[in-house]
């Protein structure tokens, strides 16, 4: 019989079980009857009050560390702690052409539109405001029409989502706290602007600049740091005066300035209309709006498993840039609004190695301008590399590079066991293939294994009995047409060896001679042959493929059409089961080059029946 209270979960009824149990242990309760009892509603008190406090055991333990914590509020705490300042909202920007015409007589050589002149939009019915972030000025071109220009002479100008809200603050007395929280959960901290004044009255006053933009700090320096407090709210918070240099004193006024932002639902947002008129010498003028790039990059708040994620990586990497996992780390933590992704290696990883460079691929949010992205790699030299690099080493920017899977998907199916037709299991098998990309397969350094999603397929219904897949990679390139080239397509993994049953590379149509024709390789040979659609011989030896380095060279061949936008070149690679890309390769599924295939198989089922 027990003698002690044992408990091992958090489960009512066992805990009042091993109560009872507990207690009849006891000469005194031996033959007692607890159901029918007062005593059963104590032991309900007891249970209740032990599971409760068991509860809140595991979850102040779990919500004690950054891995199990489960509320924003202690995760956000976690990452503080490690220096990291989850993301909140972001504003969605597009890119945009503004001109006038003023066909008057007497106009002026030159107009000016001020900052925060807004814009609308209209996004499935819901109407957003946008607005400009500086001034823009025009020049009168002769003819009355007027382009703004950036300061940079760009006609492209960036409208950037949200309505601006201004948080005043009055410094108290030195001994006392000082508190400054911006009570809007739709803050974009990117936009905030900290001015103070030295007095209520005052018109001068001198700007605050984030911590994390901070190179060095001396007694003069002016920062401030932002932190998400636990009501979602936002505090900032300046220094004593030496820690973060100099500080508001009693008297000064400390004006933000921020934009409160939709995020995410303010982008895809392709016509603005201005809503006011331009005022030049007595007259108003419409402003004409020209969409370059419909709006994106708004996001809502970083999500808790990103902060998870990201915290530990910004802790290790030391406010340096050193090893490639610090690259990432301040690029991705600097630059979140505009990254999706991004990925650092040495020189030494490089194919071919080039020694001192530090090779950093970005994977940017969809409609990202071009312009924006060169802003931003800029920055990203500018103002950390050349301030938290190793000296001598140079940061070089490589594309995002794509390569396709071809999956080739057969299985076994029982029409007894399910409700479902054998075309309707071929397109769920293609939906759990896409699915799995989506999920597993849409960041850089992720591995492709093809044991784990044939896992996902033969449990999508009783029905499918066993599966197999063949893996084909692909990459592609577009040709000069008409002129002899020379092609170097490179896969990231190594390739089948040449054998005498199968074609390592194939690949998709273009003319050749005035003649449709594809590549492959010859049987048990790296050698490649262009053949035409009936499998004649057209050219024998224009290249060759380097199984170990996954290199394909296409030497001297004169391409004179392709089918669409580009050639595929697919090959099979020398580990069908494992796809481990490297660097800045990503893999990405082709459905157009996959299929999946129904075999009936008829399971036979034999069926006892009692007379």
């Amino acid at each position: 019989m027990a003698t002690t209270i044992r408990t091992t979960d958090l489960d009512f009824d066992n805990i009042k079980s091993r109560l009872k149990t507990f207690f009849q242990s006891k000469s005194e309760f031996s033959d007692y009857d607890f159901e029918a009892s007062g005593l059963s509603n104590i032991l309900d008190v007891l249970a209740y009050n032990t599971h409760i406090n068991g509860l809140i055991a595991n979850f102040a333990l779990n919500e004690s560390f950054l891995n199990t914590a489960q509320l924003r509020s202690s995760v956000v705490s976690h990452a503080e702690i490690l220096g990291y300042v989850p993301r909140s909202k972001t504003a969605s920007k597009a890119v945009v052409k503004l001109s006038l015409s003023n066909s008057a007589v007497d106009r002026p050589s030159r107009i000016t539109l001020p900052s925060n002149w807004t814009f609308t939009t209209e996004i499935d019915d819901q109407s957003y405001t946008f607005q400009t972030r500086e001034a823009y000025v025009a020049a009168d071109d002769g003819t009355g029409t007027y382009n703004f220009l950036t300061s940079s002479g760009s006609d492209e100008i960036i409208l950037t989502e949200g309505i601006e809200k201004t948080k005043t603050f009055l410094v108290g007395d030195t001994g006392d706290q000082q508190v400054y929280v911006i009570p809007d959960i739709t803050i974009d901290t990117t936009t905030l602007i900290v001015k103070v004044y030295e007095a209520t009255t005052s018109s001068d006053f001198v700007t605050y600049s984030n911590i994390n933009t901070a190179i060095r700090i001396n007694p003069d320096s002016r920062h401030y740091s932002i932190k998400e407090v636990p009501n979602g709210y936002y505090e900032i918070i300046f220094g004593d005066g030496s820690t973060l240099g100099q500080a508001p004193v009693s008297g000064n006024k400390v004006e933000i300035t921020y934009l409160s932002s939709n995020g995410a639902d303010a982008n895809a947002g392709d016509t603005f209309t201005s809503n006011n008129f331009l005022t030049v010498g007595a007259s108003d003028y419409p402003i004409s709006v020209t969409t370059v790039a419909e709006s994106s990059g708004g996001s809502d708040k970083e999500g808790i498993e990103s902060i998870r994620s990201n915290a530990p990586s910004l802790f290790a990497s030391q406010q340096r840039m050193v090893t490639a996992e610090d690259y990432k780390a301040q690029i991705l933590s600097k630059y979140s609004e505009y990254l999706i992704d991004a990925v650092s290696w040495g020189g030494e990883e490089n194919v071919p190695p080039i020694y001192g460079r530090a090779y950093v691929s970005l994977r940017f949010v969809e409609n990202t301008t071009e312009e924006t992205k060169q802003v931003v790699k800029n920055d990203i030299v500018n103002n950390l590399s050349k301030n938290l690099s190793v000296m001598g080493i140079d940061t070089v920017f490589a594309d995002p590079i794509n390569t396709y899977l071809e999956l080739i998907t057969t299985f076994n199916f029982d029409p007894d066991q399910t409700n479902i037709t054998p075309r309707t299991a071929e397109n769920d098998v293609l939906g759990v293939i896409r699915d799995y990309f989506v999920v597993n397969l849409a960041r850089y350094g992720t591995v492709f294994r093809r044991s784990n999603i044939l896992t996902e397929i033969d449990r999508l219904t009783p029905a499918i009995l066993n599966s197999r897949m063949d893996v084909r990679l692909q990459q592609r390139f577009t040709p000069v047409v008409n002129e002899i080239r020379n092609y170097k397509i490179s896969f990231p993994v190594p390739l089948q060896l040449p054998n005498k049953e199968t074609y390592t590379l194939t690949s998709s149509k273009f003319t050749f001679n005035g003649i449709r024709c594809t590549f492959r390789n010859k049987l048990n040979s790296s050698v490649i042959q262009i053949i035409d659609v009936l499998g004649n011989l057209i050219a024998s030896n224009i290249g060759s493929y380097d199984a170990e380095t996954g290199v394909v060279d296409i030497i001297g061949t004169n391409i004179e059409n392709f089918e669409g936008d580009n050639i595929k070149i697919s090959v099979v690679p020398f580990n069908q089961s494992t796809v481990r890309p490297l660097r800045n390769y990503l893999l990405t599924y082709d459905p157009t080059r996959s299929t999946a295939r129904a075999i009936i198989d008829r399971q036979r089922v034999s069926t006892a029946v009692t007379l």
